[in-house]
């Protein structure tokens, strides 16, 4: 990508110091525009370090906000004199931490999400929202893909299948993107594109995340699977070309509607352990063998995982239409191959350091 149109354009990107907010951040300052990002906290050496760096490698072109999403009025600074605002931020818990759906997941996602609708409201700049959603929007379970057209996963579908008991984070994303589709709906002055990615892999820029894609490949990793990996695939996007995604959408006016992110092919915990192991043949955690179905409806339990979910996405695969994205926001998907070996390089090297 080379400057962009909208080069010294300000635009607004909450959760910047997050896996993904990181990546789009850094990607716009590359294209020339000003960047106002929202972090939890800006005092969190840690976390928001990288985008330290990125200020001091684009001079007066990077403001840090602290910014809370279940605070009302929280964003109305950060979106000043802002064309465009990327809503990347959603609080993301691994299942086992979560003690109550509705308070710990869909509150904040929702909330959040109308905190943020309601700083735009107020922000008469504002022309264009990017919202960061997820094919969980799209979807619940695996099955449920088996019941749409030709098996095919496409976006003119909606999650309507997860609640705030089973599957709270598809639950509170799609209840959030339905929600900024309405506020779009009622108003003529911004309008309003979303992307949703598959599992999101790739080299990551902040050395701690509590982002589910970077935690649900470390059992794979860490070798829990050693003696053979289990038939679960996934939807798979490199965090780089969401990050050009979402520049795209904001840069192509005719960009409309939701847009699926993510290869066409899934993608096996035994695929990902074979194009791991091209680059380091030796490494004796990961799966050589793919496991039968029946040990791990046997077996599933003790890892966590209850009959229901394994019956409804053991074994089970299916193509992903992402022509959308292609036509419409020019997305050239990296190979499998070069996220994955990127995020594992990335994951060992957070491990070492971290």
């Amino acid at each position: 990508m080379g400057a962009g149109s909208d080069a010294g354009t300000t635009v607004a990107v909450t959760g910047g110091s997050g896996f993904v907010g990181s990546h789009l951040v850094r990607r716009l300052l590359e294209r020339g525009y000003r960047v106002r990002a929202t972090v939890r906290d800006t005092s969190r050496a840690r976390k928001v370090r990288p985008l330290w760096e990125m200020q001091e490698a684009f001079p007066g072109r990077l403001d840090l906000f602290a910014a809370d999403l279940l605070k009302e009025g929280s964003f109305d600074e950060a979106l000043r004199g802002c064309a465009v605002v990327f809503h990347v931020a959603s609080p993301f818990l691994m299942p086992e931490r979560i003690r109550d759906g509705r308070r710990d997941v869909v509150d904040p996602a929702l909330l959040g999400t109308r905190n943020v609708l309601a700083s735009i409201e107020r922000t008469r700049e504002v022309r264009t929202l990017v919202f960061t959603s997820t094919v969980g929007a799209v979807f619940g379970d695996y099955a449920d893909v088996l019941e749409m057209d030709g098996q095919v996963l496409s976006e003119k579908y909606f999650n309507t299948t997860s609640t705030v008991a089973n599957n709270p984070y598809h639950y509170a994303k799609t209840v959030a993107e339905r929600a900024a589709r309405e506020a779009e709906a009622a108003q003529d002055r911004w309008r309003m594109v979303s992307l949703n990615p598959g599992l999101i892999l790739g080299p990551s820029l902040t050395p701690a995340s509590e982002s589910g894609s970077l935690f649900l490949l470390d059992e794979l990793f860490k070798g829990y699977f050693c003696y053979g990996a289990p038939d679960f695939s996934f939807t798979t996007a490199d965090v780089r070309d969401v990050a050009d995604a979402h520049i795209a959408a904001a840069e192509n006016p005719a960009a409309e509607g939701r847009y699926i992110v993510a290869a066409e092919t899934m993608t096996s915990f035994h695929e990902m352990s074979r194009i791991i192991r091209t680059r380091h043949p030796r490494d004796l955690r990961l799966p050589r063998t793919a496991l039968p179905h029946w040990p791990v409806r046997v077996l599933g339990p003790a890892f966590g995982l209850t009959q229901d979910y394994i019956r409804k996405h053991l074994g089970i695969r299916f193509r992903v239409d992402n022509a959308r994205s292609v036509r419409d926001l020019g997305l050239t998907y990296r190979p499998v191959e070069e996220t994955l070996l990127d995020h594992y390089d990335s994951w060992r090297a957070r491990r070492r350091t971290g």
